[in-house]
């Protein structure tokens, strides 16, 4: 009796290569069998809900040990003002880089809507304003931010922590011990997680296409040719100058994160790599105590690819309605999107209620506008997420790189690795 054995290669046990095949296996399904591709959404729901799950002990564990190992309060402030000055400044330059490309280019023009056929869209009742984005980061209790993954809250949390375990110093090791030995748990969670994240990118492609239709990434076709473009150039130029100024190759880094590129990619959602990237810029040398707090920081502050497009969206609003802007009503809107901005990714819709404010200051567009936009966002979520994960990861080495916290032979080292 002859034996046949059939073994797989090495090629499809690639994590990058089962998440393509998954969103191209959900691609097909979701356009051929549209009923079914839509009943597969629970899957992709199930597998970022896994993620997320772990995001909050992750970073409170990461953050933690990271400030008390720098045994110093005064260092762990220093670091901190600097990286907040380096995300205002980055994400000021992308507001204002998707505000000249939809001027430039005018995506909306020629679609020539009409206001009175506005329907309604879901925003929240809640404003955005920076008294309520203050107080939203103090939770009610020390473990309300844990419970709704609110990242900004645990941040808060993390960071007293580790002040009063400094001051305990010495005595209070034993503490910082179990909950060293605790993150390192959750992280053995996120690798075994990871393995389901190709049937996660199926769910969430079949999905997409099966209720919208493979037409949908034709919709507002030039919108979304515009935003994608912006976003590519201003990784590969904008952040590639920043890279090469601290002496690397942004083009290296993207290979080095690209499992998680193509997680984001699937899922549309950056909050899924959050884990993988924080060990990732511990693994090519950042110190633990910078990465701790610049890639979760950065997941509110530092949102390059929201910034591009809500600069173009909103431009692309009134260009739609042939509504003309004075240079004064751009700057207004540019002053609105640098404050409003920040909170973003803290309030659930956060996108649309940072457009319904920035709409709101201007009496000839009611906020119902917002709906021409509901049939691509989750198509132009994508290049957001990942323009935001790469920003991140740039961030991250370049404060790692100020602060003398990088290992820079074991940079260099992980980097050529990746590409070998």
């Amino acid at each position: 009796m002859i034996k046949l054995t059939f073994k797989i290669p090495n090629f499809f046990k690639n994590l990058y290569i089962q998440v393509i095949i998954g969103m191209i296996l959900g691609i097909l399904v979701g356009n051929f069998y549209p009923k079914i591709g839509v009943s597969l959404e629970p899957l992709s729901k199930g597998f970022i809900n896994l993620i997320k799950m772990l995001i909050t002990p992750i970073i409170f564990g990461t953050l933690v040990t990271g400030i008390v190992g720098l045994n110093d309060l005064k260092k762990a402030g220093k670091l901190g003002i600097k990286a907040l000055i380096y995300f205002e400044i980055m994400s000021t330059i992308a507001l204002i880089i998707g505000m000249v490309v939809g001027e430039l280019v005018r995506p909306g023009n020629g679609l020539d809507f009409n206001l009175n056929e506005l329907s309604s869209v879901p925003t929240s009742s809640n404003n955005i304003n920076s008294v309520d984005f203050l107080l939203h980061i103090i939770p009610n209790t020390v473990f309300s931010g844990f419970v709704n993954g609110d990242i900004l809250q645990v941040l808060l949390v993390s960071i007293l922590f580790s002040v009063g375990l400094l001051k305990l110093k010495g005595s209070g090791n034993i503490v910082l011990n179990v909950i060293d030995k605790t993150t390192k748990v959750f992280y053995e969670i996120v690798r075994t997680v990871t393995y389901f994240a190709p049937i996660g990118a199926f769910g969430a492609m079949g999905f997409t296409i099966g209720s919208h239709g493979i037409e949908a990434i034709s919709n507002l076709f030039t919108l979304v040719v515009s935003v994608y473009s912006t976003c590519i150039v201003f990784v590969l130029i904008g952040l590639g100058i920043v890279a090469k100024m601290c002496g690397f190759n942004i083009v290296k880094l993207i290979i080095y994160i690209k499992d998680e590129v193509l997680l984001v990619l699937a899922t549309s959602s950056s909050e899924v790599a959050l884990p993988n990237v924080m060990e990732k810029m511990e693994r090519i040398g950042c110190e633990k105590s910078v990465v701790g707090f610049v890639v979760p920081t950065g997941y509110s502050f530092n949102l390059d690819g929201t910034s591009v497009y809500l600069t173009m969206a909103t431009l692309f609003i009134f260009q739609a309605f042939n509504i003309d802007m004075s240079l004064q009503d751009k700057l207004l809107i540019l002053f609105i999107l640098m404050l409003t901005s920040k909170g973003a990714a803290a309030v659930t819709g956060g996108g649309f209620i940072v457009l319904s404010a920035t709409l709101s200051t201007f009496n000839q567009i009611p906020i119902e506008a917002l709906t021409l936009l509901l049939g691509v966002d989750r198509i132009l979520s994508e290049v957001r997420a990942i323009t935001n994960l790469i920003g991140n990861s740039v961030a991250t080495i370049v404060i790692a790189k100020w602060e003398n916290l990088l290992d820079k032979k074991k940079f260099n080292e992980e980097l050529n690795k990746s590409i070998g």
